[in-house]
């Protein structure tokens, strides 16, 4: 029976699937979680995705709607003695009334190698079925072991529509549908960030506080939402599926876009100077001699953040996103550099042809050290017609210049020469 203590976002728990808002890709017929539930066989599970989306819930649909014996833990606060101690459990489960016991476990990527690998005989020998819930990447948090006898289901952040269904059935449950106009609803959807808990947390504190009124608008409601954070973790895979789509945005010269996941890094709490590195390691790798300026932009951005501080310094970090966003690409030296990498693990250190040595002594003249070396500036144009590689690549090419930007001019100087 709930109590009147009991959360908003624990007395709404859907009973089953058909109740549940979204994730419609695994709950829908013919779909994983429905196609367990009518089979009547689990596998072991990781469920995967954002906070406030549904993995508790789903976790306890399935294990109703299959009649199996539910334990919760949370890895943040238990460890493997309560794992333990639930095998125990199920074991007499299993031997005196033939019942599965599900373990629930959220949190699992906080359990270290030695605690996941506890599981492994009881969820092999099927003594457990065990769900696992994370935010994290299952490939990069949970053991391989344990991870190969798990099905990974991904879970998708709640859509604004999706939210809007959630505080309307929750104010059909408190009897309050009159409490929230329309705009009012949407705001607080839209609010949340796709976290179902956290936006029921909100409605509570909306409806305890404004219980005889009718009809809030959007200052009600915006009174009452503190700044939600954005989800991101430095040492998180959001950390790096971001910083990759901001440099890719760049690398695609979308301004937009590479102006929109800056707001985002920085917004989140990400190290500037972090973000203004990256920007220099483009400038030369992805914009070039197409901009030779590029670089000196980028470094100049970084040392003007260092001067100015983090309260303004995000506009010479977003002037210069803009700019290599916008500027010509070219890769050809970071690729010729590649290239030529490429000829120096293959063929070791491959003697210098004896015209380019220096001879500091007279031995070293005699050995022919230097001997017919063109000296460049003393020639037409400044370009000599002389062996510069070792003789067992001398017809290499690395650098293929593209007719972007300032490369264009150097192609042609080349190419005259």
């Amino acid at each position: 029976m709930s109590s009147q203590f009991e959360p908003l976002a624990s007395r709404l728990r859907p009973q089953s699937l058909n109740d549940v808002i979204g994730q419609d890709h695994l709950t829908a017929h013919n779909k994983p979680l429905s196609r367990y539930i009518e089979s009547g066989h689990l596998p072991s599970l990781i469920f995967w995705g954002p906070p406030g989306v549904g993995k508790t819930t789903l976790a306890h649909v399935v294990a109703q709607a299959m009649d199996f014996h539910f334990v919760e833990l949370s890895a943040v606060s238990s460890g493997i003695k309560d794992v333990k101690a639930v095998i125990e459990t199920a074991k007499a489960l299993q031997k005196l009334e033939n019942k599965q016991t599900l373990l629930f476990l959220d949190e699992i990527h906080r359990f270290n190698k030695a605690q996941q690998d506890g599981l492994l005989p009881s969820v092999e020998n099927g003594t457990l079925i065990l769900i696992g819930a994370t935010t994290e990447n299952p490939s990069f948090e949970i053991n391989s072991a344990l991870l190969s006898r798990c099905q990974v289901l991904t879970l998708k952040p709640l859509q604004t529509h999706h939210l809007v269904q959630v505080v309307q059935r929750a104010l059909k449950m408190k009897h309050k549908e009159k409490l929230l106009n329309e705009d009012a609803q949407l705001e607080l959807a839209q609010t949340c960030f796709g976290d179902a808990r956290y936006l029921l947390n909100c409605l509570e504190d909306i409806i305890q506080q404004n219980y005889d009124k009718t009809n809030l608008g959007l200052d009600e409601v915006k009174s009452h939402i503190q700044t939600r954070s954005l989800h991101y973790d430095k040492k998180s895979e959001h950390h790096y599926n971001v910083i990759s789509a901001f440099i890719k945005s760049m690398r695609g010269s979308d301004v937009n876009a590479s102006l929109y996941y800056l707001a985002r890094m920085l917004e989140s709490g990400e190290d500037p100077l972090f973000v203004a590195r990256r920007m220099i390691i483009f400038a030369s790798e992805d914009v070039g001699l197409a901009n030779p300026q590029a670089v000196q932009v980028a470094v100049s951005c970084m040392q003007s953040f260092q001067f100015v501080g983090a309260a303004e310094g995000w506009i010479p970090l977003a002037q210069c996103a803009a700019y290599l966003a916008g500027s010509p690409k070219s890769n050809s030296s970071y690729a010729a550099y590649k290239l030529a990498l490429e000829d120096v693990k293959k063929f070791g250190s491959l003697e210098v042809p004896l015209h380019l040595r220096n001879a500091p002594t007279k031995f070293m003249k005699n050995e022919g050290y230097g001997q017919g070396y063109k000296y460049a500036h003393s020639y037409s144009g400044n370009k000599v017609d002389q062996q510069h590689l070792p003789d067992e690549i001398k017809d290499k090419t690395y650098y293929q210049p593209t007719e972007n930007g300032h490369e264009k001019r150097i192609k042609e100087w080349l190419n005259k020469l």
